[in-house]
């Protein structure tokens, strides 16, 4: 089974997405991600359990274009 993982575009911003995530409640960590050209950096935030809650949040801070790009991979 696939685990969601959102990409963004750098380590930083990995990070800063998975330290929104948890002030909004919600466990979060950074992880590695299969390298894809074109999609990211090559980490991505893992919501276990709560992909579908966490994507708007990241939506709405701009860490994902809304359905471009990042997602839940």
């Amino acid at each position: 089974m696939e685990r969601p993982l959102f990409t963004v575009s750098s380590i930083t911003r990995a990070m800063q997405a998975r330290d929104l995530l948890r002030r909004h409640g919600i466990q979060a960590t950074v992880e590695r991600v299969p390298h894809t050209p074109g999609m990211g950096c090559g980490y991505g935030v893992y919501a276990p359990g709560r992909a579908q809650e966490a994507l708007p949040i990241l939506i709405r801070a701009g860490y994902l274009a809304g359905g471009q790009g990042g997602g839940p991979r």
